[in-house]
């Protein structure tokens, strides 16, 4: 019997013309084949595309699968998909908040921002544990340290709401601009917003129309309603 190591080798060295080519390149069936012998990268990207539905039909419970293998590998963005997946639940794969959180905790223990921002969430909204806003802002806050823009966004949230965490506009507006430097959508937005109120910094409608446009074209549609608020107050102060 052939060992499953020396299959792996073979197929590597099969693809070695394309040398160049990375695994996200290969055609899914090679990506499985590499997948089904252990190669935990491959089954990452199997994972992906399950979830996706890029290149095979859209399986969450299969995807859902090969996370778990790579997460058992060590994978961490594996664990962290997995963790949305159970998360949320799908066809096939029953939703389970107390196993997400344990995933995520797992997956923020090891540096991983996204699961770091995901844990502030869950403890945020009381996803597999009681409501902590304290406990929110300080994983927000890990993962804001790491520039990680969705973090910054929720955490620039409890300074502008003070939950969590003492209200400070200030805070907020610093968190919402480093969002919005990274061209995130939601940080685009919220920064007009601050600038529109005059909160953390002074009043600058013309700005904060600016950014509200930014936001839209960068893909928050939500952006639109305060564009159009915000030119009609303009059209009736006229």
């Amino acid at each position: 019997m052939r060992h499953p190591f020396a299959v792996l080798a073979l197929l590597l060295a099969a693809a070695a013309p394309a040398a160049a080519q990375s695994l996200q390149d290969l055609p899914f069936d090679k990506q499985l084949t590499l997948a089904k012998v252990g190669d935990v990268d491959a089954q990452y990207q199997v994972g992906l595309a399950y979830e996706t539905g890029q290149n095979v039909a859209a399986d969450e419970a299969e995807a859902a699968r090969w996370f778990r293998q790579a997460a058992l590998q060590g994978n961490v963005d594996a664990q962290y998909h997995l963790a949305r997946l159970v998360s949320r639940g799908a066809k096939g794969l029953k939703q389970d908040y107390p196993t997400a959180l344990k995933l995520y905790q797992d997956a923020a223990g090891k540096g991983y921002a996204p699961a770091m921002d995901a844990l502030g969430q869950a403890y945020q909204q009381g996803r597999g544990a009681e409501v902590d806003l304290t406990k929110a802002a300080e994983w927000y806050q890990k993962a804001a340290d790491q520039k990680l823009a969705d973090a910054q966004n929720n955490l620039g949230m409890l300074y502008l709401e003070g939950k969590g965490v003492a209200r400070d506009l200030n805070k907020a507006f610093t968190l919402f601009q480093a969002a919005a430097a990274q061209r995130d959508p939601w940080g685009l937005n919220n920064l007009g917003g601050m600038y529109e109120m005059g909160w953390g910094t002074t009043v600058d409608k013309t700005k904060a129309l600016d950014l509200y446009q930014q936001a839209l074209a960068a893909g928050n549609d939500k952006a639109q309603q305060n564009i159009e608020r915000l030119q009609g107050k303009s059209a009736a102060a006229e």
